[in-house]
C-alpha cells in the first residue's frame, strides 16, 4: 500500500469528480472548493450515517436545523465577539501574515528535534520563559511574542531574519449587514458554529418535545470563520460544515457522561466510517489547555500526511452557555426535573466533528494502489454504506441499452446507481473499482432471453447470476 500524500488526493478528487476548485474559470477564489457529483454523495452518505447513528436510532435525540443569521446579542453572550480570535502577527519585512501559536507549533518541533525528545522542550521554555507547556494557543500574547522573538523564529515562506509586529487578536467571524445602511447599528455575523442556536432555543425545544433530561439536540449545517492561514485543501477552510451534538445532563454526572461520549464517537467513527483505529487517537486537554468555561475536553485525532490533527472533540461546557445567555437575554433558561422535582440549569456535553474534515479523513483512509507487473491503479476502499454509488448498471452492447435504463430506474429509487454505456466492460469495472462502487449489472442477451442480469461482487471478483424480479431482494441482503 502506497503512504498517502496530500497532492495524490487533490489531484484524485479533481479527476474523479470529488473535489472541484472553486470559480476556476474566473482564477480561483482561494481555499475555497466545490464537492463534485462524486465528492457531495460520499459527503451527504457520511452525513446520513451519523444521522442514522446519533438521531434515527435513538429515543433521546432531537433535531434542529436553524438560521445562519442571528441576533448579534447571541454572540456577545457566548464570547465570541470578545474571545474569539487569532493571535495575528506581520512581518515588517514582508507585510505577510501568519498566525502566531502556528509559527511556535514549528518551533516546539524543532526544538524538540534539538533536544532529541519532545518531553524535553517543556523544562527548557519554563527555565527561559516560565512556561509549563506545548500548546502556544494558551499562552498570553505577550508571552508568544517574547518566545518568538529570543528564538529567532523565521518567516517560514522566505526563511530571512524575523522583524515582527506586536501580536493583534484577529476576530474570526465574518461581518455583514442587515437592512439599506452599512453601519455598527445593522451588524450581524455569519455564525461561526452551529451549537450556540440549540442553547437558545433550549426552553422551545423542552417545551415541544417535551423530553426530559438526560436528551440531545443535534444539527448539521454550514459555519463560517475568516481563517487568517487556511490551507491543506479541505481541511482548514472559511466555509465549512459541521455536526454537532449537545447534550443535556444533570450537574454532577457530566464527566461519566463525557467518558461514555468519548467511546461512542470513537466506535462511529472506526465501526461505521471505517476509519483504521492506528489513525485514530485520544487526546485530553491538560488543565492549563482547558477553555474558561470546560471541565473536560477530548479531541479525537487522526493522522492526517500533515501529521495529527483535531477531527472531532468532545468538550464538557457545564452550564457556561444556558447561564450566559440567560444573563444577558434576562430570560429563565433553567430545566424543572419533574422526576426528581427540582429545578437546575443542566450541565452540557457537546460532540462535535467537522464533516468536511471527516470526509478528508474518509478519502485518505479508502486510498489505496494495486498494482499488477502490467500496471498500476488507484481504488477507493470505501465501506459499502458510506460509497457514493453502490450500484454501476453496464449494458453490454448497444442494443441493450434500453433495457439497461429500465433496469437503472428500478433500482436508483433504493439506492444511488450509475448508468455507463462507454467503453468495454473491462474498462467500466476498472472505472468503478477506483470508486469503490461494490456491485456492477452487466445487462446482456440473457436480460432479454431469460430475464436475468450478472451481478460482480468488487470485493470477490465473483459473479451471480440473478432475475431481473430478485434484483430489490438480492441489494437489500447485500448492502444492509
Amino acid at each position: 500500500m502506497k503512504k498517502v500524500e496530500m497532492k495524490d488526493i487533490v489531484e484524485l478528487s479533481k479527476i474523479k469528480w470529488f473535489v472541484y476548485q472553486w470559480s476556476e474559470i474566473y482564477w480561483w477564489l482561494a481555499n475555497t472548493w466545490d464537492y463534485g457529483p462524486y465528492g457531495s454523495a460520499l459527503k451527504e452518505n457520511i452525513k446520513n450515517a451519523w444521522l442514522k447513528t446519533f438521531v434515527q436510532q435513538r429515543t433521546d435525540m432531537v433535531m434542529l436545523d436553524a438560521a445562519i443569521l442571528m441576533n448579534p446579542q447571541t454572540w456577545v453572550a457566548s464570547g465570541h465577539v470578545g474571545w474569539f480570535s487569532d493571535p495575528l502577527i506581520d512581518d515588517k519585512n514582508t507585510k505577510e501574515r501568519f498566525r502566531a501559536d502556528k509559527l511556535l507549533e514549528w518551533l516546539i518541533d524543532e526544538l524538540a528535534n534539538k533536544l532529541w525528545a519532545e518531553h524535553r522542550v517543556v523544562p527548557y521554555l519554563d527555565a527561559k520563559y516560565n512556561i509549563a507547556n506545548l500548546i502556544p494557543e494558551s499562552w498570553s500574547t505577550e508571552k508568544q511574542k517574547e518566545v518568538m522573538v529570543w528564538e529567532k523564529v523565521c518567516n517560514p515562506i522566505t526563511w530571512k531574519p524575523w522583524d515582527w509586529t506586536d501580536i493583534k487578536k484577529f476576530n474570526l467571524m465574518f461581518k455583514t449587514f442587515q437592512w439599506v445602511t452599512e453601519d455598527s447599528t445593522t451588524e450581524i455575523y455569519l455564525r461561526p458554529e452551529t451549537a450556540q442556536w440549540i442553547f437558545v432555543n433550549f426552553p422551545n425545544i423542552v417545551r415541544t418535545s417535551r423530553k426530559k433530561v438526560p436528551f440531545w439536540v443535534a444539527q448539521v449545517g454550514k459555519s463560517f470563520r475568516n481563517e487568517i492561514t487556511p490551507g491543506n485543501f479541505i481541511f482548514r477552510t472559511r466555509e465549512f460544515e459541521q455536526m454537532e451534538i449537545e447534550f443535556f445532563c444533570e450537574p454532577g454526572t457530566d464527566l461519566e457522561w463525557h467518558a461514555k461520549w468519548r467511546s461512542d464517537c470513537m466506535d462511529f467513527l472506526t465501526d461505521v466510517v471505517g476509519l483504521n483505529k492506528d489513525n485514530l487517537r485520544y487526546r485530553d486537554h491538560d488543565k492549563d489547555e482547558l477553555s474558561h468555561y470546560s471541565n473536560a475536553t477530548t479531541d479525537i485525532e487522526f493522522l492526517y500526511p500533515f501529521w495529527w490533527w483535531e477531527l472531532q472533540w468532545v468538550a464538557d461546557r457545564t452550564d457556561f452557555d444556558l447561564k450566559a445567555h440567560m444573563s444577558v437575554s434576562k430570560q429563565d433558561l433553567s430545566y424543572f426535573d419533574p422526576v426528581n422535582n427540582k429545578k437546575y440549569i443542566p450541565y452540557v456535553i457537546e460532540p462535535s466533528i467537522w464533516l468536511t474534515r471527516l470526509f478528508l479523513a474518509t478519502m485518505l483512509n479508502a486510498y489505496d494502489t494495486v498494482d499488477t507487473e502490467e500496471w498500476s491503479r488507484v481504488v477507493l476502499r470505501f465501506k459499502p454504506s458510506i460509497a457514493p454509488i453502490k450500484i454501476a448498471v453496464l449494458p453490454i452492447v448497444k442494443k441493450l441499452w434500453d433495457e439497461a435504463k429500465k433496469i437503472y430506474s428500478e433500482l436508483s429509487k433504493h439506492w444511488m446507481c450509475e448508468y455507463d454505456e462507454t467503453g468495454n466492460v473491462g474498462k467500466r469495472y476498472f472505472r468503478f473499482d477506483e470508486i469503490w462502487t461494490p456491485f456492477c449489472i452487466v445487462v446482456d442477451d440473457n436480460t432479454v432471453n431469460n430475464n436475468t442480469v450478472t451481478v460482480r461482487d468488487r470485493d470477490t471478483g465473483l459473479q451471480d447470476t440473478i432475475k431481473v424480479s430478485e434484483m430489490e431482494e438480492y441489494f437489500r441482503k447485500k448492502l444492509s
